[in-house]
């Protein structure tokens, strides 16, 4: 299985809404990821992907074996928190369970170390998304503790987790 990060294109649209147009996948994201999901939300986070100022934000298509699967990004902290980034992704159901998050956040980390000069990467999942949290230890993030009652989705108070990696070239 091939997986490759590369640049968002406008002809993307239809593949991303067509996974996006998910309930699944829309409830462990936040609000700003609407549902339903149309070609033009898709069109319109494409837009924004291909405006940001890429010492502030990368996000990436992640394609297996040619086709679209999800998406993954970094989005750089500003003032006190400019040495971090917060990580970001979403698979569309045909992708789950393969290890293809894994293996893009994988990528995006080390991308994102690499071409910026943070020292940390972090992500929020929500505590009832198990296979999230596991993708984030798999690629040696810590668990730095439960964040009670921190998110409002559909109605409900939530639990979210805060995962950190941190460079190891950091002092």
């Amino acid at each position: 299985m091939d997986i490759l990060l590369r640049p968002w294109l406008e002809a993307d649209a239809a593949a991303c809404a067509a996974l996006a147009d998910d309930e699944s996948v829309a409830a462990n994201l936040r609000d700003v990821f609407p549902h339903p999901y149309t070609e033009q939300d898709a069109r319109d986070f494409i837009a924004l992907c291909l405006a940001a100022d890429p010492d502030e934000a990368l996000s990436c298509v992640v394609e297996v074996d040619g086709v679209f699967a999800g998406s993954v990004s970094l989005t750089r902290g500003a003032d006190v928190a400019r040495k971090s980034a917060e990580l970001g992704y979403w698979f569309g159901r045909p992708f789950w369970g393969k290890g293809v998050a894994t293996e893009a956040v994988r990528q995006m980390c080390a991308r994102g170390f690499g071409e910026w000069d943070i020292v940390r990467i972090f992500a929020e999942p929500f505590s009832h998304n198990c296979a999230s949290c596991r993708v984030l230890e798999k690629n040696g993030f810590t668990h730095e503790g439960t964040k009670h009652l921190s998110v409002y989705k559909r109605g409900k108070l939530l639990d979210s987790e805060m995962y950190a990696l941190v460079y190891e070239g950091s002092g």
